[in-house]
């Protein structure tokens, strides 16, 4: 079984239980790189005016943490290394950020992006290493200030945080039998059922969901040559990969990257800390455990 994408989730719906009159309105599309759905059980017309603003705030979204749009507000940070009066959506992608990176003692990092372009393009990446630190930056609603040379990648957070964006719109709109998946998922209502997979694995269970997120992440997802893309200055993978069960995408999304750098004890640690459920552990082996 191969599998390219970052995360490795699939996904089928369970209707045992739903009353007859019950209706499934899906919408899929692209955004960050990656195939994304919504599905929404209730009525058309309740469910189409919920899709228009789902694709509004997906748009927005990539507007402000793409890497692959030059114009986003992210490049922009990275080129000039300054921007000032970022958005309140900026800003709350920030402090999530920082919030990951004190759980887990500093394993999540957005200030990888160097490291990563080093790698890609072939050269020395002692300068990407040296310039790397969440806590060289400085933010306020003010401007985000970064470090000397460095640039940030939100790819390990930007999805969950979208994820959350379109899950609370359609809880404010009413809705409260919803599916969303931005690369991570967040369901209401259900009961949803997700398959777990590993790139190198395979299948390897499932879970039911009701209310809250569920992401994954395995440092083969994506290489970079011969090396995983999930980076740190000072730490390897030590998991083939990581799914973490939470309240919101955003903390499942960061914490699934980080977690796949962490041994057994400290994952351990971060779960008493935070808001997650569960996480599952696939090591090298094929071997699934829980904590």
């Amino acid at each position: 079984m191969t599998l390219t994408r970052r995360r490795f989730l699939t996904i089928s719906a369970a209707f045992a239980g739903l009353p007859a009159t019950a209706q499934a309105h899906s919408w899929q599309g692209r955004a960050f790189g990656a195939d994304v759905s919504l599905t929404i059980r209730g009525p058309r017309d309740a469910a189409d005016a919920a899709m228009t603003e789902v694709r509004n705030l997906i748009t927005e979204a990539e507007q402000m943490f793409s890497l692959y749009d030059p114009a986003s507000a992210l490049s922009g940070l990275n080129s000039a290394g300054v921007l000032h009066l970022p958005s309140p959506r900026f800003l709350d992608l920030m402090q999530a950020a920082d919030t990951a990176f004190r759980l887990t003692d500093g394993l999540f990092d957005p200030t990888v992006q160097p490291l990563w372009a080093a790698l890609a393009e072939g050269r020395d990446t002692a300068p990407a290493i040296a310039a790397m630190g969440w806590q060289k930056l400085r933010f306020d609603p003010t401007k985000i200030t970064l470090g000397r040379s460095q640039a940030l990648t939100f790819n390990g957070i930007a999805q969950g945080f979208a994820t959350d964006l379109v899950a609370d719109a359609l809880a404010v709109r009413g809705l409260t039998d919803t599916l969303v998946n931005i690369g991570e998922y967040r369901a209401n209502g259900g009961p949803w059922t997700v398959g777990i997979a590993d790139p190198a694995h395979g299948f390897l269970g499932h879970r039911t969901l009701t209310k809250g997120a569920i992401a994954t992440s395995s440092p083969a997802a994506t290489l970079i040559g011969a090396q995983g893309h999930i980076l740190h200055a000072n730490a390897q993978p030590r998991w083939s990969s990581v799914t973490v069960e939470a309240s919101n995408a955003t903390l499942a999304d960061s914490l699934s990257t980080a977690l796949v750098l962490a041994p057994r004890d400290q994952i351990s640690e971060i779960k008493a800390r935070a808001d997650i459920t569960r996480v599952t552990l696939i090591d090298f082996n094929g071997d699934l455990s829980t904590l």
